[in-house]
């Protein structure tokens, strides 16, 4: 068996299989928490909490006024990569037959072309959010182990896939290996991270915007 062949077959089922059942564990253990109960009275004019939950999760994805200009960098960089990597996984036409081999069903891709540019403009962002970590002195003095190990495990299929795109530093075939090597190791470790964020952060947003909105907090 060849290193393609070993990263396609065994190494993405293993993968696959910790990334499902990590995630469905993280998940299982957020709704299990006991629900939150305050007996105090809603402050007057406070919306239901579900209401203050889903409001908050949507508004926080744009920073409060008073923060929005310090803040700008990273508000505007965590767009860029953020949709660039959505667009690059599901609008990519090898990554949407890729799934639907996994869900049975497809949709159109974006051309290659504007695929790829979307693939530099992604992996010159996420270089640009490390540079940022590094010498920013409040969030280096933050900055654990899980924040160097999501980015680097989010980098890697994204420079991977462009070098194999433009068959650039090797064989195709062990470019090929190597892009979906580095997929497996971001599935393994997304639901141990924070790359876990992309499922919680809703769970998280809406607990605060709960609990605030129900003591008349503006948020």
């Amino acid at each position: 068996m060849d290193l393609l062949a070993f990263a396609r077959g065994p190494a993405l089922t293993f993968a696959t299989a910790i990334f499902v059942a990590g995630t469905l564990w993280r998940l299982v253990g957020v709704l299990a928490l006991p629900p939150w109960r305050d007996l105090s009275p809603a402050r007057e004019g406070a919306p239901p909490n579900w209401l203050g939950a889903i409001e908050t999760v949507f508004r926080k994805m744009i920073p409060h006024k008073t923060f929005l200009k310090a803040g700008m960098f990273t508000t505007v960089n965590g767009y860029v990569f953020h949709i660039g990597l959505a667009l690059c996984v599901f609008a990519f036409a090898p990554h949407i037959l890729f799934l639907k081999s996994l869900f049975g069903f497809s949709w159109p891709g974006l051309p290659n072309g504007f695929i790829f540019g979307v693939g530099a403009l992604t992996a010159a962002s996420l270089v640009a959010a490390l540079a940022y970590r590094l010498t920013s002195p409040v969030l280096k003095l933050i900055s654990r182990a899980d924040d160097y190990v999501s980015w680097l495990l989010t980098f890697l299929p994204v420079v991977t896939g462009l070098a194999a795109a433009s068959h650039i530093g090797a064989r195709y075939e062990m470019l090929l290996a190597l892009h979906v090597l580095s997929i497996c190791a971001f599935l393994i470790w997304f639901p141990f991270g924070k790359l876990m964020h992309a499922f919680l952060f809703v769970f998280s947003r809406g607990a605060t915007g709960a609990r605030f909105r129900h003591r008349g907090a503006q948020l």
